[in-house]
């Protein structure tokens, strides 16, 4: 067990001292891309300037044969763009496979100035953060790197869930954790070939109105992930690292993915996946809080005044609690107000005519 007092020393010499806080960017949604794939590479720099964090993928999705060109792609696009605020990422190849190392080798003595978090899949318990931990501190000493890489895990196993809260707490570098729903199920043996989102047969049902047990009874369908992810965004809000839903595999179906995203967002997650531009804005739109909501956090912290006591608002009672809660809502209006002029415009109408009908 290490000390308390060496947690936030670097593994290597000549690594750099590990963050002592997460930074809080916004990073509404994670856009993965193919960097084998000419086409997606020669996109990346104007999908970036419409995404808070644009990840190259190496992992799930590119084929055996096609690794190493995905590899030396996202190089390519790291080292030919400027992204400005948006975030570039990396999902390498999971720890059991042939490919990792060289993912690790490659990315960090490369390009390791222009990554900013490493997402690491099939996360089974601290032991995995660790062995990555050391390995970036050693990669960093030799590339000379000044800023530590930041890790992001996936929860995608029964294992992983199971050890969330420690794998949260793993290392100074966890940036997050996201849902992986898809091998999710298959290491717990459920019944779904979804990726994300609810299912049909997982419902619940009124109860009868008379002896006929079909008649009238409605059903309503259920969430399979709202165990996990309230789990995971209480191991995540413990360790002061930030929560993410997945992937929503069904890409026509923009209604659903929207309910799934929200869901995700009022349960705490900050962000989720996007696998195809159509995502994106949907996204964008569910992870910003609506302008009415940041006008009435305002009204709240303003009428609070330094948090303590209760006032009416609207005959409604507002206490410490609400505070804190209009609290989480403004702060996160103001960093995405930061970056996104259209929603600090919209922020700022609201509330001002907010406060004009005090």
């Amino acid at each position: 067990m290490r000390s308390p007092k060496d947690f936030f020393a670097p593994l290597a010499l000549g690594a750099p001292e590990p963050v002592r806080e997460i930074p809080f960017r916004p990073s509404r949604m994670i856009h993965f891309f193919d960097p084998s794939n000419e086409k997606m590479r020669t996109k990346a720099p104007s999908i970036a300037a419409k995404v808070d964090v644009l990840l190259g993928n190496l992992e799930d999705a590119i084929s055996a044969d096609n690794k190493e060109a995905a590899r030396n792609g996202l190089v390519e696009v790291a080292k030919a763009n400027d992204f400005g605020q948006t975030q570039l990422w990396t999902r390498i190849n999971s720890l059991d496979s042939p490919w990792v190392l060289d993912d690790l080798l490659t990315l960090v003595t490369e390009i390791g100035d222009k990554l900013d978090v490493i997402m690491v899949p099939k996360v089974e318990g601290a032991q995995d953060i660790h062995y990555v931990d050391r390995l970036l501190a050693q990669l960093e000493a030799r590339a000379g790197l000044t800023k530590p890489l930041l890790v992001h895990a996936i929860l995608e196993t029964a294992s992983g869930v199971a050890n969330v809260e420690e794998i949260a707490g793993a290392s100074p570098r966890m940036q997050g954790i996201s849902l992986g729903p898809a091998d999710l199920a298959a290491s717990r043996r459920m019944k779904t070939t979804r990726v994300g989102g609810g299912h049909p047969g997982y419902l619940v049902r009124t109860d009868p109105t008379g002896d006929d047990l079909s008649e009238g009874r409605t059903t309503y369908q259920q969430d399979l992930w709202h165990y996990t992810v309230a789990r995971m965004v209480d191991a995540c809000a413990m360790h002061g690292i930030l929560p993410y839903y997945g992937p929503f595999g069904d890409i026509k179906d923009v209604v659903a993915c929207e309910d799934q995203f929200r869901n995700a967002f009022l349960l705490g997650c900050v962000g989720a996946w996007s696998l195809h531009p159509a995502q994106i804005d949907i996204a964008k739109k569910v992870f910003s809080p609506a302008a009415e909501d940041v006008a009435w956090s305002r009204r709240v912290i303003t009428a609070m005044g330094d948090g303590t006591g209760a006032v009416m608002i609207d005959g409604k009672m507002q206490d410490d609690a609400t505070y804190k809660q209009c609290k989480v809502v403004a702060e996160l209006a103001d960093a995405l107000a930061a970056r996104d002029p259209e929603l600090a415009a919209a922020y700022d109408a609201a509330t001002k005519e907010a406060m004009a009908g005090e």
